[in-house]
C-alpha cells in the first residue's frame, strides 16, 4: 500500500493506561551475545523471576520468532537486519500495551540494536550484553551449532564466519564465563529494580494518566 495513504490511529487508551493498570514501567530488555552465551536461558529466568512478582511480560525467543514471524528469513546479513527491524516493531507495540518486553536474540550488528533502540524514548529500551568468550561458547554449544559451522555445514554463522559486533555502551553486561544462571538473573532483576521498572510511576511515562 502506497504510504501516502495510511494513518495513524490514536487510540483511547495508551501506554499509561496500560502502564497504570499492570503496575509496572513498560520496557523492552534487550539480551544480545554470541549462541550459547546464554541470553535464553537467562531471559527465560528473568520471565519466571518477573512472573513471580506478579509482573507482566513477554519473552521474544530467537528461535520461536524464526518459526512465525521470521519463517521467510534466512540468515544473510540483509536477512539479519530484517529479522531485527520486525523485532523491534513487535516490541514496541507490546510496550506499547503496558508489557515488559524481553528480547533473546544474537542481533549481531551494532547499528541494527541501535535502530531498535532508536524507536523507544529514554528509559524504555535497556540492552544488556550476555558475554561468554567464543572457546566457552563452542565448549558449552547446546544445539550442536558450532561443531556444523566448524566443519562448514553452517554458513555465515555468528563469531565463526560473521562478525558479531560487542556493544560500546551497553546498560549492562553479564559475564556467563564467570556467574551462576541464579547469579545472572538475580543482576537483572537487581538492574530493573534499580531503574525502577518494576514499579508504575508517572514520571517515567512521561506525564499523568
Amino acid at each position: 500500500m502506497n504510504e501516502r495513504f495510511l494513518t495513524w490511529h490514536d487510540h483511547s487508551l495508551n501506554q499509561s493506561n496500560h502502564a497504570a493498570q499492570k503496575q509496572q514501567s513498560p520496557c523492552l530488555i534487550w539480551f544480545t551475545g554470541l549462541s550459547g552465551a546464554g541470553k535464553s536461558t537467562i531471559a527465560n529466568g528473568v520471565a519466571l523471576a518477573l512472573y513471580e512478582r506478579n509482573k507482566h511480560s513477554y519473552l521474544l525467543d530467537g528461535d520461536n520468532v524464526r518459526h512465525g514471524l521470521s519463517a521467510d528469513l534466512g540468515f544473510s546479513d540483509a536477512d539479519r537486519v530484517e529479522n531485527i527491524r520486525r523485532i523491534g516493531e513487535v516490541g514496541r507495540l507490546m510496550v506499547d500495551a503496558g508489557l515488559i518486553v524481553l528480547s533473546a536474540f544474537i542481533s549481531p550488528f551494532r547499528a541494527d540494536r541501535k535502530l531498535v533502540r532508536e524507536k523507544f524514548p529514554a528509559g524504555q529500551f535497556f540492552e544488556i550484553y550476555v558475554r561468554a568468550p567464543l572457546s566457552v561458547c563452542e565448549q558449552r554449544d547446546p544445539k550442536g551449532l558450532y561443531k556444523k559451522a566448524r566443519r562448514g555445514q553452517l554458513q555465515q554463522f555468528t563469531g565463526i564466519d560473521s562478525a558479531y559486533e560487542e556493544p560500546q555502551a551497553p546498560d549492562l553486561v553479564i559475564d556467563t564465563a564467570n556467574c551462576s544462571e541464579q547469579e545472572c538473573i538475580a543482576l537483572v532483576i537487581e538492574f530493573m529494580s534499580r531503574k525502577g521498572l518494576l514499579e508504575y510511576t508517572v514520571a517515567a511515562q512521561g506525564g499523568a494518566v
